[in-house]
């Protein structure tokens, strides 16, 4: 027992009495499906908390950047926590902890919703349920990501890190349409209401399954873990600005030009995404990630400036869809070469840090891409993301060379 739960060894060095790794040729379905319940709760309010405060609370396109935007400030701000919690206490606790914190950030996004606060005291409560949920995605993702690649140990981390890839934006593609279809059919509190339920159902998931403890070794501080893993996670940080476009302002820019089914825009980068890492999720594993890597932000970034031109709503999501194509397999590319850098006792804090610089992409891109957005109108944000795309492939691309 470990923790109060029970522990399978996640490699020969910390495996009681053994000499073999006890590792999965898959990860762990639990792991994969408790991921997915979770993350629902990150889709969920995406198409429907900007309109909420745009158009039901009256704020400007700034004030909808920052909102959305500061969910991804607090989870940075508390990944070397969900690192180090990981690394100690495993990822099975780790997620069972932050799927707790996500329902309360649900509970928040309810409570804004009820008739007779003012404009200003609403928003107040988004923004704690921001906070919350920021802080509970950060233990909860790193939990599970590190779970997983613990499940099937590091010569399959690519493969692992495709199929935790595959199920968050699966929760993303369709968590975004059944938030706006529950908050068109059924209101805005109803789809509060998922936002709680779909965390906690995802706790119950992952109470089940075994858990797998960290390798025993030295554990470095979170800062050093950090810059033995800078350039991949710069890299990560500029792909992370297209998507970022995607999730704060798809429902306003289809609003703006007249379009329906702003829904849809996560669902057709679901499909691109999900298809390229189900047909190639274990590339990552058998050839260069940099290469994997720039070649796939190079087609984000062809992606992001379809949706910049587009003339019609269908172009508008066949960008959305490529957009999904480019992404997918940059995280696992980049975190394959990102975990060659690093001891195995630091993995936990070592994906902290790496998804931290995707955070900081998602707090940083929502406010900017708001200014953009009131100053040169919607379409330009996705000129943005195509211009900070293509840095991040000359990142990765000049990463790729012998280092002196």
């Amino acid at each position: 027992m470990h923790g109060g739960y029970r522990v399978r060894a996640c490699c020969k060095w910390c495996e009681p009495g053994g000499d073999r790794p006890v590792h999965l040729s898959r990860p762990a379905p639990g792991i994969i499906a408790a991921l997915f319940c979770g993350y629902l709760a990150v889709g969920l309010p995406l198409p429907v908390i900007p309109l909420f405060i745009h158009d039901g609370l009256g704020f400007s396109n700034l004030i909808v950047g920052l909102v959305i935007g500061i969910q991804f400030l607090a989870t940075v701000l508390t990944r070397a926590y969900a690192g180090r919690l990981t690394d100690h206490r495993g990822g099975k606790r780790s997620a069972l902890q932050g799927s707790a914190v996500c329902a309360l950030g649900g509970l928040f996004y309810l409570v804004a919703t009820m008739p007779g606060l003012s404009p200003a005291t609403s928003l107040a409560v988004v923004v704690l349920g921001r906070l919350s949920a920021g802080f509970g995605e950060s233990q909860f993702v790193t939990g599970c990501v590190s779970w997983s690649i613990a499940s099937v140990g590091p010569q399959r981390a690519g493969m692992s890190m495709s199929w935790t890839g595959i199920a968050m934006f699966a929760a993303l593609a369709i968590g975004a349409p059944i938030g706006m279809a529950l908050y068109q059919s059924y209101g805005l509190q109803a789809a509060m209401i998922a936002c709680i339920a779909a965390p906690l159902f995802a706790g119950v998931v992952a109470w089940s399954e075994v858990s797998y403890i960290t390798p025993a070794g030295q554990r470095l501080p979170f800062t050093k873990v950090v810059g033995q893993i800078l350039r991949e996670g710069l890299g990560l940080m500029l792909q992370g600005v297209g998507l970022s476009g995607l999730t704060a302002f798809a429902s306003l820019y289809f609003a703006a030009r007249n379009w329906g089914n702003a829904g849809l825009v996560m669902t057709a980068f679901g499909i691109g995404f999900i298809f390229i890492r189900v047909a190639l999720g274990s590339l990552p594993d058998r050839m260069s990630g940099y290469r994997v890597a720039f070649w796939s932000l190079v087609v984000e970034a062809i992606g992001q400036a379809m949706i910049w031109f587009a003339p019609f709503e269908i172009a508008a999501l066949a960008g959305a869809l490529v957009t999904g194509v480019g992404c997918a397999l940059v995280f696992p590319a980049l975190s394959v070469e990102m975990l060659k850098r690093g001891p195995p006792a630091n993995r936990g804090s070592a994906m902290g840090a790496f998804v931290a610089f995707l955070d900081i992409a998602y707090g940083i891109s929502g406010p900017v891409a708001g200014v953009i957005a009131g100053q040169f109108g919607y379409a330009a944000v996705y000129l943005f993301g195509t211009a900070c795309v293509l840095l991040g492939a000359v990142l990765v691309l000049t990463a790729r060379r012998p280092q002196s």
